[in-house]
């Protein structure tokens, strides 16, 4: 048959819709899967270290690199002098030295940089360094950040209807303010980076980075040489939540650095605790709010302010301290509201993305103003919330004046209520606390919108690039990275649905920026939409050639030509996919495409924070239920109920698997993960033996997780699928609230519990001892 090209039937292929292992899960298993540092060692390899500041702010009084150079092993020193393009490595305010240069602004800062023939020896000879400082002034915290008015920019208002005026008038009224903790990302796979030389200066670098265009441009600044120069390539991360959008690129261009000025390949990989040391973290945040409310709990005015830890340069920080304004609504209409953010700098290292990108924290602000006013008017919180959702024309409108036209949060809820047995279980729950002295049960359950879209518009774009071979097999490349996260597979279901063959024909391959240029980040929630978009553009153009060549040789109606899972259906006739591409082939035509997509209908004033940032919005709902021991705080996750919302999924493994991770890691965020930073500004919290993420033993040991069946996206995406990278992280909020319930059962609910995140054992301890005190007094 293969002479003919007549094709044998077969089953429908493998695309869209599947529920599909990642593509490397096998090699994951099996512990084969190549990640920067599995990389074979070239010859003459050097070991990049750098050398910390140990100040969190003060003057370069001397640094003495001399016996550093004089140590065993040591090939090359490098310091600020020693670069030839501009010493910066930010991503927007080119605020973020490779070196420090006269002052240091954090502890873990970067000084100088050690290439050795190991490693040990690099580290060796960074520990003979003189250094000396004259200390400066610091603020480490935002409570001193605010008394020195250190700001990375002027504070930023977003404001609907003149919310004082709503506060005054209002029936009820409560203020309050709590706050929330930062969190590490703890990648699996730590930062890291291999720069090989090439001929002419030019330099090949494998980095572990979210953001391959952004390392390529900030090395070329650092070299002073053009993009072209620079070709940063990933095949894949061991994780990366926003931790490798903009942070990897210190690390790479120091290893890149080092391989140009040496002719030798460099390699940069610092360990665990000067990852953690070294790197941003969430910017952990203070919130103040003041909300008015009827008596029946619907709001009819807000204030919120919200202020930021952004650490010492400005990073992402204005986006992301932006989205937390854009989510401090989540599903909820606020008649009236003015919301307030200020970024405050502090000598910290600087804190940068994290999956949610600030959402997380405003989203968590109007969760708890909503237990709050449940508490005031004697409430179910679920119904509070229920009563203040968004609803048709009238409370359809943003605090940034976005409509909100498809909102499905009220089915989400009603289906999520019914299925778990909410309202049975809340029951059950209160008269179990009525009889136990010592363990308190509490549930709540807590709704999730989030905006898709980079709020940048321009960074919402992606490229691919799509070879059709002349055996039938399709290589693909596109401008998203992988992280564990199932973005190349889901682009490798889009082009195999395209082509109707199965997904076994498509090689995924690395991320490199010589075939696709100038990519976004992927981040945002937005790789599958953007990438996935971009892939299928390609496709099609390689299609539309397919089918002209197929009506011309066969003498057929274009519309005649069809791709089925049997084959190319040709008129009467059905050939084998491979032959027709070998039939395409030889009579010239290309079988090679660029794709390119940006997302349409978005636009954002940031002057006035009014506009359209969001293309859509993403939703869910999760119920969680918790058990905690008021005599230590201790405190499990017993049950969590989840419905989320992924549209049309592409791949319902890979969404189920992002939903259950996101879920997880945000209960790390809101109960176990707590940063702390000493009076100097040293992180005390730099490794796994102090900083507590979730194991396996903190999954709830009932935990049900579905898509909505009744899912779709109005607006056409590929495939009408949804985002679920980020999403899924703020289903965890509902952990905070139950605890939140559970505490306040120990004053018989005549308190609201001053409970802030993470909630440790030792913070549920002193709010159950401060509930129990003022419910008594």
């Amino acid at each position: 048959m293969a002479d003919s090209g007549v094709a044998p039937a077969i089953t429908a292929p493998r695309g869209v819709n599947a529920a599909l292992p990642h593509d490397s899960a096998e090699r994951h298993v099996a512990g084969s899967a190549i990640y920067g540092d599995d990389l074979p060692e070239p010859p003459g390899l050097l070991h990049v270290h750098l050398g910390m500041s140990t100040r969190a702010h003060a003057r370069i009084v001397k640094l003495d690199l001399s016996a550093v150079r004089a140590s065993p092993g040591v090939v090359l020193v490098l310091s600020a002098q020693d670069i030839p393009g501009e010493n910066d490595v930010s991503p927007v305010i080119h605020d973020d030295r490779l070196f420090a240069d006269g002052e240091v602004i954090c502890v873990g800062q970067s000084l100088f940089a050690v290439a050795a023939t190991s490693i040990a020896a690099a580290r060796a000879a960074a520990a003979k360094a003189v250094v000396e400082y004259e200390d400066l002034p610091a603020a480490i915290d935002i409570a001193a950040a605010r008394v020195m008015d250190l700001k990375i920019e002027a504070s930023q208002r977003m404001a609907r209807g003149d919310a004082q005026a709503a506060l005054d008038a209002s029936p009820r009224r409560v203020q309050g303010g709590f706050s929330m903790g930062g969190q590490d990302h703890f990648y699996l796979e730590g930062q890291v980076a291999l720069a090989t030389p090439r001929e002419g200066g030019d330099v090949h670098i494998w980095s572990s980075t979210q953001h391959p265009s952004e390392v390529q441009h900030l090395i070329a600044r650092v070299l002073d040489r053009p993009h072209t120069a620079v070709t940063v390539e990933v095949r894949r991360m061991g994780g990366g939540f926003g931790g490798k959008e903009t942070q990897a690129s210190l690390f790479a261009a120091a290893a890149a650095l080092v391989a140009v000025k040496t002719g030798r390949p460099a390699k940069c990989r610092p360990d665990r605790d000067e990852d953690m040391v070294m790197t941003g973290k969430r910017h952990d945040f203070e919130v103040a709010y003041d909300v008015g409310f009827d008596d029946e709990g619907r709001l009819t005015g807000i204030s919120l302010e919200l202020a930021s830890r952004c650490g010492a340069t400005t990073d992402l920080s204005m986006a992301i301290n932006d989205r937390a304004m854009f989510h401090a609504d989540n599903t909820y209409y606020l008649p009236a509201v003015e919301i307030v953010s200020h970024r405050f700098k502090t000598h910290t290292v600087s804190n940068t993305a994290f999956r949610g990108f600030g959402g997380p924290q405003g989203m968590l602000a109007i969760e708890r103003i909503m237990d709050a006013v449940a508490a005031e008017v004697g409430l179910d919180p679920l119904e509070v919330r229920r009563r203040n959702l968004y609803g048709g024309e009238g409370r359809n409108l943003t605090p940034y004046h976005q409509v909100v036209g498809d909102n499905v949060a009220p089915q989400l809820i009603d289906e999520l209520a019914a299925s778990c047995d909410y309202e049975a279980r809340r029951r059950e729950i209160e008269a179990f606390n009525e009889s136990s002295p010592v363990l308190k049960k509490g549930i709540a359950l807590t709704p999730v919108k989030f905006g898709i879209s980079f709020t940048t518009t321009h960074l919402n774009q992606a490229g691919a690039l799509l070879h059709l071979y002349a055996d039938g097999s399709i290589m693909l490349n596109h401008g998203g990275t992988e992280m564990g996260q199932g973005l190349n597979i889901k682009v490798a279901q889009i082009v195999a649905q395209a082509f109707q063959v199965d997904v076994s024909r498509v090689k995924i391959t690395s991320t490199v920026t010589d075939k696709v240029p100038n990519t976004s980040a992927t981040a945002a929630s937005s790789g599958a939409d953007l990438n996935g978009m971009a892939a299928l553009n390609a496709a099609e153009t390689i299609k539309a050639r397919l089918v002209e060549f197929a009506a011309a040789k066969w003498n057929v109606a274009p519309e005649a030509v069809a791709f089925t899972p049997d084959g190319v259906r040709v008129g009467g006739e059905t050939f084998e996919f491979g032959w027709f591409a070998r039939q395409a082939y030889l009579a010239r035509i290309s079988l090679s495409a660029t794709g390119f997509y940006a997302t349409p209908k978005i636009h954002y004033d940031r002057a006035t924070h009014t506009g359209r940032p969001f293309y859509y919005f993403a939703y869910g709902a999760a119920c969680s239920e918790v058990l905690i021991d008021t005599l230590t705080g201790e405190m499990k996750v017993t049950r969590a109920d989840i419905l989320h919302d992924v549209g049309k999924s592409l791949n319902p493994a890979i969404d189920l698997g992002q939903i259950e991770g996101g879920f997880v890691q945000g209960m790390g965020w809101l109960t176990t993960e707590e940063l702390v930073y000493d009076a100097q500004g040293r992180l005390r919290t730099h490794a796994p033996s102090t900083y507590k993420i979730p194991t396996c033993g903190d999954r709830p040991a009932h935990l049900d997780i579905r898509l909505w069946e009744a899912g779709r996206n109005v607006e056409a995406t590929v495939h009408r699928s949804k985002a679920v990278g980020e999403p899924p992280f703020m289903l965890a909020i509902s952990v905070h609230s139950a605890i939140n319930h559970a505490v306040a059962s120990v004053g018989d609910y005549r308190v609201f519990p001053e409970l802030n995140a993470p909630a440790t054992p030792e913070a549920i301890l002193m709010a159950c001892e401060d509930v129990r005190s003022r419910a008594h007094a």
